[in-house]
């Protein structure tokens, strides 16, 4: 079990610098379809999280394609909803949490299929803080309770309702991914429900991978990098709907 979680691990952290998400819309169904229960899994997810979205932001902001401004509200929001998700996790049916997760993939399709290109990449700074604030808290809630990032549900949110150029949204959804992962991370820990062992496991083989993912998202173009997005949702929804009906 403890190659094939450093495997997964690599496998994550590759995925999640290209992507800009945390990494559990894939780790969770791996993680279910090799024998974990749904809320160790979900608990393996959030730490693996707290450590590729602290180093892959790191690299971003290196690079100059973090843009730090908006991160800040959606993330304080992201951090309120992701603890409160983080209690609410144990008291709700591993089958509901199935069903949000899928719902959660198809609205994510939905939006960047039917999001416009947008060409430069200039900032829209006309948004209000309350209302980044606001999503942030929503997106926490769902993305802790189901051991995600969130960023599966902000990046199509940023670049097919806000605009943002779909590089930026995708650095800004591993942003917000820090703040939510970590405040599931303590809400976890106060309740004692966590799988440290093997969360850390994973979590320390996904730093290797997430240096050569944001490598390979600098080096794409934007076009290429938003229809290799949908992909990885298609797959993921794929994987999902294998693991609880077949």
């Amino acid at each position: 079990m403890g190659i094939e979680l450093i495997i997964i691990g690599v496998i994550i952290g590759i995925i999640s610098g290209f992507f800009g998400i945390g990494g559990g819309m894939i780790l969770v169904p791996l993680l279910l379809i090799i024998g974990f229960d749904i809320n160790t899994t979900v608990g393996i997810s959030i730490i693996q999280m707290v450590f590729t979205s602290v180093y892959g932001s790191y690299l971003n902001y290196k690079k100059g394609s973090l843009e730090i401004n908006d991160g800040i509200f959606i993330g304080i929001g992201g951090f309120i909803g992701g603890f409160g998700g983080s209690l609410l996790t144990p008291f709700i049916p591993s089958e509901i949490l199935k069903y949000l997760f899928l719902l959660i993939i198809l609205f994510a399709i939905f939006k960047l299929i039917f999001s416009k290109e947008k060409k430069d990449e200039v900032m829209n700074n006309s948004i209000s803080w309350l209302l980044l604030l606001t999503i942030g808290v929503i997106i926490g809630v769902f993305a802790i309770t189901l051991g995600i990032g969130g960023s599966v549900m902000l990046t199509p949110i940023l670049a097919g309702i806000l605009h943002y150029p779909i590089k930026k949204a995708i650095s800004a959804g591993l942003f917000f991914v820090v703040f939510s992962s970590m405040a599931g991370l303590i809400g976890r820990l106060t309740s004692n429900n966590i799988d440290l062992e093997n969360g850390l496991i994973v979590a320390i083989s996904s730093l290797f991978g997430v240096f050569i993912g944001i490598w390979f998202k600098d080096h794409i173009t934007s076009k290429n990098h938003k229809n290799l997005l949908i992909l990885l949702y298609l797959i993921t929804l794929f994987m999902m709907i294998k693991k609880m009906w077949f």
